[in-house]
């Protein structure tokens, strides 16, 4: 096993996954912070109790369909051109940033709408009836009830970042698929490729168990 594993340039494995972590970081934020007002806004003008618009509605929906509907690395490929306008580079970390958030923005906004639809309709009518406005319904009835399926959510949209940080080595994206791409597969280099996918299977269990532990905690509340 030793020997296997003797011909490992490990400051490399740690530098990719050092990118990893910062790519998972950064993009988890970010698509939270876009997906989540997206995902309230897709609930809200879907319902005709509370702020109710069809064509809004339909539209928004249809727009996340269809970057839904897009693979990945396709994705990827695309927007070259806006990534580089926006962080100067289409290679690395900075370069992936970008199509990550786009690829998991309309995903995790998807998962957001169905929490919020998890929400007891009565306590939403409740906070209605008590001159509750639109922003105390959303802070004091929704996200709060909520929380446990949104936490789940960023759980899955995280682990999802993790698979799609992988793909993005195909065009250089720098991390743990671009060190598998890039020397566990085009040199043959079966011991990267094994410590890069169990490096991968690691990280996911780690982020699944730390989101079971928040909902759970979260439940208990």
């Amino acid at each position: 096993m030793l020997a296997f594993l003797a011909q490992i340039d490990w400051p490399d494995v740690a530098e990719a996954g050092i990118d990893t972590l910062t790519m998972l970081a950064w993009a988890l934020g970010f698509t939270v912070l876009i997906g989540l007002p997206l995902g309230v806004i897709l609930y809200l003008t879907g319902q005709p109790r509370l702020l109710y618009a069809p064509l809004l509605h339909r539209t928004l929906s249809l727009l996340v369909n269809i970057m839904r509907s897009l693979p990945f690395i396709i994705l990827l490929i695309v927007m070259i051109p806006l990534t580089t306008l926006i962080t100067g580079t289409s290679l690395g970390v900075q370069g992936t940033i970008p199509p990550l958030v786009a690829g998991c923005a309309p995903f995790f906004a998807r998962l957001v709408e169905t929490s919020l639809r998890e929400v007891d309709h009565g306590l939403v009518e409740a906070s209605w009836a008590m001159g509750g406005n639109t922003w105390q319904l959303i802070w004091h009835t929704l996200l709060p009830e909520s929380r446990s399926g949104l936490i789940a959510a960023v759980t899955v949209t995280a682990i999802v970042l993790v698979d799609y940080t992988s793909m993005a080595g195909v065009i250089g994206g720098g991390g743990l698929g671009d060190l598998a791409i890039r020397f566990g597969y085009q040199r043959f280099q079966t011991d990267v490729m094994v410590v890069t996918v169990v490096l991968l299977i690691a990280l996911v269990q780690i982020l699944q168990m730390s989101g079971d532990r928040l909902v759970r905690r979260m439940s208990r509340k």
